[in-house]
């Protein structure tokens, strides 16, 4: 578009002419966009921010007087800042060349110096330490004229023909050299050593060829006296395997012989053994058993003789009644607590009964057991209780009784 303009990248645009720029500077500065310039009003200049080189040869003297020939490198470009920028327009922007050859000037200068200050042997063995104080004292003197460095680099150091440096490098040639001898030798050492092995390995390989070849011959050897004694082993080892096997048959003959005499003989013996023993138990087990049944029958009958004779009990209880004045209590309540209380007398004398005949053990006195004379069970023992007289037996309840007897 007319009038309007834009930096390259590595660029910076310098506008004259109208209102000035940063700190009172002739020109405003433009990177990295463009800008509308009116023709004829204003000029455009362009100043390079790329990197520049300068290259520095320069003879110095070091501290011990002797003379070097120094050759080092210098990267270096405009500042990015205006003000940078600025510094470098107002002296570089009608010759940017010049900028190359400044810089030189300036280093070759700050390099004689340092270098002054040093020995030889400080200069050959510490350059970075040489590049880096170059770089410090020549740092405020680039920097107001806009430019910055990047980077030193020592390129050589020659002391000409006075041969010093030669001089200092003498001692490590020769331990180099001295270094180069021992390697040699050790060398030479290692290749002889590897000559002996490689004999000793060869002797030792002829060693075992003898003996393996020896051995194949004793193997050939024996191999033919064997196959010579083969027919005779054969017959040998055929006819101890016939008697081993006619052995093997007569012991399995004698075992089944054996066999068969224990199924013929022990065995039935056993088997009759058994049954006589398992019979003897079952008619142990069943006299046990008649006889245990026998007397739970003789206990059966005589539990059934008391009970048939309860009544007979109950009414000779009842004839201690006979006569006496009684008088009934509640109605038909006190005559039925009459009734269970003559009952329950007779039940008492039954039980007691039972209990004798149960604690004798059927060895009691004639007097002490029920006898039954003709399917009829009497009692010998205390008389029947009476109510009839005062104080010789509990009045049942329900009933009041008038004494009868003196």
């Amino acid at each position: 578009m007319f009038g309007y303009r834009v930096p390259a990248p590595d660029e910076a645009m310098l506008i004259s002419g109208g209102r000035r720029g940063l700190g009172g500077a002739p020109f405003r500065v433009v990177t990295g966009h463009g800008k509308f310039v009116l023709p004829v009003f204003r000029k455009v200049r362009f100043l390079t921010l790329s990197m520049c080189e300068a290259e520095v040869t320069e003879t110095c003297v070091t501290k011990q007087g002797i003379a070097l020939h120094v050759r080092a490198v210098i990267a270096f470009k405009v500042g990015n800042d205006p003000e940078s920028i600025i510094n470098a327009g107002q002296r570089f922007l009608s010759d940017q060349e010049q900028m190359s050859v400044l810089t030189g000037r300036i280093f070759a200068g700050h390099l004689r110096a340092i270098i002054g200050s040093m020995t030889v042997e400080e200069i050959v063995t510490e350059r970075q330490k040489l590049a880096a104080e170059v770089l410090d004292t020549s740092k405020t003197e680039m920097a107001k004229i806009g430019l910055i460095v990047d980077s030193l680099q020592i390129q050589s150091i020659d002391d000409g023909n006075t041969g010093y440096i030669d001089a200092m490098s003498a001692p490590h040639k020769a331990a180099i050299r001295r270094q180069a001898q021992i390697a040699q030798a050790q060398a030479n050492q290692a290749a002889a050593e590897a000559e002996q092995v490689a004999a000793r390995k060869q002797a030792e390989y002829a060693r075992q060829t003898a003996v393996v070849q020896a051995e194949y011959s004793a193997q050939v050897d024996r191999a033919q006296a064997e196959a010579a004694q083969a027919g005779p082993l054969a017959q040998a080892h055929a006819q101890q395997e016939v008697l081993a096997a006619q052995t093997e048959l007569a012991l399995r003959k004698a075992k089944l012989r054996q066999q068969e005499l224990v199924a013929e003989i022990v065995k039935p013996a056993e088997a009759e053994a058994e049954r006589v023993r398992v019979l003897a138990i079952a008619d142990a087990e069943r006299m046990k058993i008649q006889a245990e049944a026998a007397a739970s029958h003789d206990r059966v009958a005589l539990d059934r003789m008391l009970i048939d004779q309860l009544p007979q009990i109950v009414k000779e209880a009842a004839g201690g009644l006979k006569g006496a004045n009684v008088n009934v209590l509640n109605g038909a309540d006190g005559l039925g607590e009459i009734a269970a209380g003559l009952v329950a007398q007779g039940l008492t004398i039954l039980d007691s009964v039972r209990n004798n005949l149960s604690g004798q053990n059927g060895a009691a006195q004639p007097s002490d057991h029920p006898e039954q004379h003709n399917g009829r069970l009497e009692i010998q023992g205390p008389a029947v209780p009476c109510w009839s007289r005062q104080g010789c037996h509990p009045t049942p309840p329900g009933m009041r009784i008038t004494p009868c007897c003196g």
